[in-house]
């Protein structure tokens, strides 16, 4: 279907290759909010409908006066993108060029700038694209993002599946030193630059800054307390920024075209474009560049060709990747897709995975799954997380056959404020939001759940010993709980100074 799109001799762009795509399947994608036209496109390759080496890059507009760029001075580059509005695309949505300022600027150590492309989060598939398809855009923002931030050195922490992103990658980079886009004179600015990929093992806790900075010195990737933070004492113990792929790889269109472009699309403080990655019970599964508030159901009609059996047959979304609290359709029918709007909803707009449910999906059991994730994930460090996340994972999998008690629902939203906000990382947050959301809105199901697997089993058995045996897994568990929350608080130190060598 893609190669058939081609129009001649020329490359079909983006939205149209999207239009053409829901024309030929019938779809309707028309709506009140307007498309994100082709020239404001950043993303002009997500497809791989040119080259991703540097003649296409360079034909598309990369490296475009970037010794200018850089003429014009570090406060300017800063300045433009706290102009701009960009916050980080990675999930935290923290204001980019804030976080770039926090850098030392007169500190004898050596500067690095750390790309986070680990991009572990279930449902999360744009880093990947843009390193496959367009490399040089995020090699030209290390170049205009480190010398921001005073860094001879940037690292690319890509995960270790991504073979043909990181080969792509490599292949790019090697490009820019043949071309002296990078080196002792990048560009010709007179600063030298030099950009590495370093490939992970991939944990999904290296997502988390710290623990992908300790996995990059070669330890074992566990996050670190905070403070000291990254920009004071970051890898090898030198100041350090670690910011997301897309982050770095829109700052040069943005300078080049100006902050005032970029902060006309979207609401504010919401502001620019956003690459969405659609999956799920759609018609059209894709990753898509498209403003920032764009609402949620037109994203989904007009680049996914709807929900699959409707929108009517929606049962839920999780909006921002499988670490956010989901979202019942009567939501999902006016929430727009940016940080603040998804914030109000009790959710979060994280890294902009949209996983689509319909009726058809036991909602109950796919958050489960997720619960199973996060427990196999958890890196055991902290108390909360360690014994919270498989008590999620235990209760869920009983919720799915709806082997529990009523009450037992509300054990299992205690838990999760028991472990939200009291682990190290966000891994802790992670794990209990999405039960969190599950609770809150499909609280019904859950019941219902229980209340049929209860009468079904009642057929067969004496209702006296069930109810005994009942009484004593609730002891059991109310047991549990009790150490859980006299624990909850405390970390296990021996297990912390043994991992970090004190």
């Amino acid at each position: 279907m893609r190669r058939a799109l081609k129009r001649g001799s020329g490359l079909l762009n983006t939205r149209t290759r999207c239009v053409s795509v829901m024309q030929t399947r019938g779809y309707s994608f028309e709506g009140p909010h307007p498309a994100l036209k082709d020239k404001d496109r950043i993303f002009t390759n997500l497809y791989l409908d040119g080259d991703f080496k540097l003649d296409g890059a360079m034909k598309r507009g990369d490296w475009h006066q970037t010794k200018k760029l850089i003429q014009l001075g570090r406060d300017w580059i800063i300045d433009e993108v706290k102009k701009s509005g960009l916050r980080g695309r990675g999930g935290a949505g923290f204001p980019s060029g804030l976080k770039w300022s926090f850098m030392p600027a007169n500190d004898p150590r050596p500067s690095y700038l750390v790309v986070n492309a680990d991009e572990g989060e279930p449902g999360t598939c744009k880093d990947r694209e843009i390193m496959r398809h367009d490399p040089h855009k995020l090699i030209e923002g290390c170049l205009i993002t480190g010398f921001a931030m005073r860094a001879h050195c940037a690292y690319i922490y890509i995960r270790g599946e991504f073979y043909r992103e990181a080969e792509n990658l490599q292949t790019a980079i090697n490009e820019c030193y043949e071309k002296g886009l990078l080196g002792p004179n990048a560009c010709g600015s007179g600063w030298a630059m030099d950009v590495y990929v370093h490939r992970g093992a991939g944990a999904y806790i290296c997502g988390e800054e710290t623990a992908l900075i300790e996995s990059l010195e070669g330890k074992k990737g566990m996050p670190r307390l905070k403070p000291p933070f990254p920009a004071n004492i970051g890898v090898f113990g030198c100041p350090t920024t670690v910011t997301n792929v897309e982050t770095v790889a829109v700052a040069p269109t943005i300078l080049r075209r100006g902050a005032d472009w970029f902060a006309s699309m979207g609401r504010p403080k919401n502001s620019g474009t956003k690459l969405f990655c659609i999956s799920g019970h759609v018609n059209n599964p894709c990753t898509v560049e498209e403003t920032m508030s764009i609402p949620l159901k037109e994203l989904i009609e007009r680049h996914c060709g709807g929900v699959i059996g409707g929108w009517d047959n929606l049962l839920a979304i999780i909006p921002g990747g499988s670490s956010v609290p989901l979202l019942p359709k009567k939501i999902c029918d006016t929430v727009l897709m940016d940080f603040d709007a998804l914030k109000d909803v009790r959710s979060g707009l994280g890294t902009a995975a949209v996983i689509v449910m319909n009726k058809s999906t036991d909602v109950i059991k796919a958050i489960s799954r997720l619960s199973d994730f996060y427990r196999h994930e958890s890196c055991g460090q902290c108390t909360p997380c360690r014994e919270g996340a498989p008590w999620l994972a235990k209760i869920m999998s009983r919720m799915v056959q709806g082997d529990a008690r009523a009450d037992e629902i509300d054990m299992l939203e205690d838990i999760t404020y028991q472990i939200e906000g009291h682990s190290i990382c966000a891994l802790g947050d992670a794990a209990a939001w999405p039960v969190q959301g599950l609770i809150r809105h499909f609280r019904p199901e859950m019941e219902k759940r229980i209340r049929e697997y209860h009468e079904k089993l009642g057929m067969g058995h004496s209702q006296a010993l069930l109810e005994a045996d009942r009484r004593r897994q609730f002891q059991m568990e109310k047991s549990r709980m009790k150490a859980f929350r006299q624990n909850a608080f405390e970390y296990n130190d021996v297990a912390y100074k043994q991992a970090h060598g004190h």
